[in-house]
């Protein structure tokens, strides 16, 4: 091999280096040091290599921590409902909202609003409104004759109001993926159904869901990840009360490490919500390769019909 074919292999990974070097430095590294920390007993009076090593023991202490498993079931219930309604919602609206309409370019800015405001002030805002006596949610209750809610003082409740307004900011983004997915669909799909006589449910069902697919699925991951790690909300509208009822894993983590003091510990939590994240992420692009795989048989069948 002569100098100049070697150097010509050798140039895309010298373009890629820079990359690279910022992925282990900005990336890798810091995730090593939180590995590492899960070892140990480290204090912030600490300096880390003053800290005691301690091996596994924060993990097996995480098995019995009846906080921790707790906030652990808040999350899960909270990452299932949260997605599991914006879907719903987004889906909906975007198939309801597929067709030529004027205003549409205005309204598609007015959906994406409620992301564009910073999680501090969604949870101010929220919290003002759910106000047990000034709150407009029960002031309009007590105008039509109805007792007011107990919307963050009572477990039950407080949980429902995170998730309504977790529900309020994060449907604009799952309606404008789908909206796009559903607008990128090949014509002749549809145009074939339409051919057979499908109705417009069977079009939805058998057609746009299976070919949206992909795009949902992503979606589905996105929103996930989140929901595992919202914190700001939540900190802001209950703090994790009343007692651990919206105290999810992320907000755990927070105040092991910054009220308890306890960054050894935190670092082993946070190694549990990385390994079930990448989990997720491993199984969503496992399930989103075969559903492209089944998405390009029915482009390829929908060509042959056409």
């Amino acid at each position: 091999m002569t100098a100049a074919s070697r150097i010509n292999r050798m140039t895309p990974y010298l373009f890629l280096a820079p990359a690279a070097l910022v992925l282990v430095i900005a990336l890798l590294y810091p995730i090593g040091f939180m590995i590492y920390a899960s070892f140990l007993d480290w204090r912030p009076s600490q300096y880390i290599s003053e800290a005691e090593w301690v091996g596994l023991r924060n993990y097996i202490n995480l098995a019995s921590d009846e906080a921790f498993l707790e906030s652990f079931g808040v999350t899960l219930r909270f990452a299932a409902i949260v997605v599991t309604l914006e879907m719903a919602l987004g889906v909906g609206l975007a198939l309801l909202l597929d067709r030529k309409l004027r205003g549409m370019a205005a309204l598609r800015t007015i959906f994406i609003l409620p992301m564009m405001i910073a999680p501090i002030v969604v949870g101010l805002m929220w919290r003002y409104m759910y106000h047990p006596t000034v709150g407009i949610f029960n002031r309009t209750l007590k105008d039509w004759g109805f007792d007011p809610i107990p919307w963050l003082s009572d477990g039950s409740w407080s949980f429902v109001a995170v998730v309504i307004a977790d529900v309020w900011q994060w449907t604009p983004f799952i309606f404008i993926l789908s909206l796009a997915a559903l607008q990128s669909l090949p014509q002749s799909a549809l145009e074939a159904a339409q051919i057979d006589g499908a109705s417009g449910w069977q079009k939805i069902i058998y057609i746009k869901l299976p070919l949206m697919m992909p795009v949902l699925i992503v979606a589905v991951l996105l929103r996930l990840i989140d929901a595992f790690k919202v914190l700001e909300v939540i900190l802001v509208m209950t703090n994790g009360g009343p007692g651990l009822s919206t105290e999810i894993l992320s907000l755990r983590i927070f105040r092991t490490a910054q009220e308890f003091q306890e960054l050894g510990y935190a670092a082993a939590m946070s190694n549990y919500l990385l390994i079930m994240l990448m989990l997720l992420t491993i199984a969503m692009f496992a399930y989103n390769s075969l559903t492209e795989r089944r998405s390009a048989r029915l482009r390829a069948a929908a060509q042959e019909d056409a």
